[in-house]
């Protein structure tokens, strides 16, 4: 390797003070960021953040589960080594296409190639926007942050079964494909202008550029997430989100109560209609309750006032924001989850006859909670796993993904045999077991972090290439 000559260190200087970089003061002659450098992601500007992500959160309404549940595994690991814009644009395209294919190919095989290809093209939304957040916004942000989007995402499973019978019943099955095919296509070129926000990524690139203005070619940007080829990627990385649900407790737990709340919504897709019926609706009319799930966002708005508040008085202290700190929204929303699902067991036919509107109500409160459980807990593992926040999310998702797949193939066959009634209540069981969960994450979160190989990397690492203060 060429070295600058010693007469050449002042000029090395300058152009790293001008380039907003930084030497890490050790003999292997890396190169990190300054903390004022407006290239890191997290320096970029409001109206840059909120654009970037918008056109991200996006893609989530509009993204089946099991092939979903392949792709988490292997799209975070290859985002958080190679960058995430690349993924965004040509899945987006890609997923456009086959949303096309699937509504012109009228025949069954072509029908689950489609669904299949597009399941697991969407898996780059669903798992991947967690690490492009982590990028952007520090610990404060991203409070609010993870809001829009998982109630983007959670809106989107509640909306859907409204949109699709009503453009079912006007034009026809295909339009449901024909207009996903049509906003997609949109979006992919909306994703042609967002920039590439993994920080070693963008880092490399910088120091690629100071090696040019300076000549040094032994100049290396500290890059954690680098790897030789491909070959290295496969065997070290791939299997990364695995790894990480088989030996992180806190992954466990989060995945199985974010999984089961979220295979409860796709449960309700299948069995929210014939329960409706019962009360004298029409098809299209019964698909309409979830419009109340499809609210439950709203309350989500004050408990981010909640969380924002203890994150800034602990801002004025000077004291750190733990996770387990960020958990309130969780504690909170189990309970609630617990009624809501008890109330709405037993204000349905057939063993209760109460007006309809008695039923909705719960409702609301259910997809209040289920938003609730998605906020905080995937900002929990987002704080706790900050390297690998793409990965835990992924971990996460193939929970989710076949819990979700598998609840509404036995939804009917649970619902004839116990009855809607007593079928509701199963649900509100395992709900009333969730909250037991909250407080044992608040007491021993920090513990299990500590003792944690990869959230105690992940922060050693993190604390080397942020611009922002460290979580302990």
């Amino acid at each position: 390797m060429v070295k600058a000559a010693p007469t050449n260190q002042v000029a090395l200087q300058y152009a790293l003070e001008d380039q907003g970089l930084e030497r890490t003061g050790d003999e292997k002659n890396l190169v990190r960021w300054a903390t004022t450098n407006p290239k890191h992601p997290k320096n970029w500007s409001p109206l840059r953040k909120a654009y970037d992500v918008t056109i991200i959160i996006l893609l989530e309404f509009y993204t089946y589960l099991l092939a979903q549940g392949i792709g988490s595994v292997i799209f975070p690991p290859y985002s958080e080594c190679f960058g995430r814009k690349r993924l965004y644009v040509v899945s987006t395209v890609f997923y456009s296409i086959f949303c096309a294919a699937t509504g012109a190919i009228s025949h069954p095989a072509a029908g689950a190639v489609g669904r299949l290809a597009t399941g697991f093209l969407s898996a780059v939304p669903s798992v991947v926007v967690a690490g492009s957040v982590e990028d952007i916004f520090d610990i404060r942000e991203r409070i609010w942050i993870t809001f829009p989007y998982l109630a983007a995402a959670n809106f989107g499973i509640a909306a859907g079964p409204v949109m699709s019978a009503y453009i079912t019943a006007d034009w026809g099955w295909q339009w449901v494909f024909y207009s996903a095919a049509i906003v997609t296509a949109f979006l992919a070129v909306l994703l042609l202008t967002i920039r590439e926000s993994r920080p070693s990524l963008v880092l490399e690139r910088e120091v690629a550029q100071l090696r040019k203005i300076t000549g040094d070619e032994s100049l290396q940007a500290l890059n954690p997430d680098k790897v030789p080829d491909m070959q290295t990627f496969a065997r070290n990385v791939v299997f990364r989100p695995a790894q990480l649900l088989a030996t992180e407790p806190i992954i466990m737990a989060v995945s199985v109560v974010c999984g089961v709340s979220s295979g409860i919504i796709y449960l309700f897709t299948d069995v929210l209609p014939p329960v409706y019926k019962s009360f004298g609706f029409s098809t299209t009319r019964a698909s309409l309750p979830f419009i109340a799930i499809g609210l439950g966002f709203l309350p989500n708005i004050l408990t981010r006032f909640i969380e924002y508040r203890m994150a800034d008085k602990c801002r004025k202290r000077g004291d750190p924001v733990l996770p387990e700190q960020k958990l309130i929204g969780y504690i909170i929303a189990a309970p609630v989850l617990m009624g809501g699902l008890w109330w709405f067991s037993w204000t349905i036919p057939p063993d209760i006859h109460v007006h309809w509107f008695i039923s909705v109500i719960p409702l609301f409160f259910v997809g209040f909670a289920i938003n609730e459980f998605g906020v905080v807990l995937v900002g929990y593992m987002m704080d706790s796993y900050l390297l690998f926040s793409a990965s835990s999310f992924a971990a996460l998702c193939i929970v989710r993904c076949i819990l979700a797949a598998s609840f509404p193939l036995f939804a009917r066959r649970m619902f004839d045999g116990l009855g809607p009634n007593m079928a509701v209540s199963v649900l509100a069981i395992v709900a009333t077991i969730f909250c037991g969960i909250a407080p044992l994450l608040r007491m021993y979160g920090e513990r299990l972090r500590k003792n944690s190989k990869f959230a105690a990397h992940s922060l050693k690492v993190h604390s080397e290439n942020t611009v922002e203060e460290a979580v302990p």
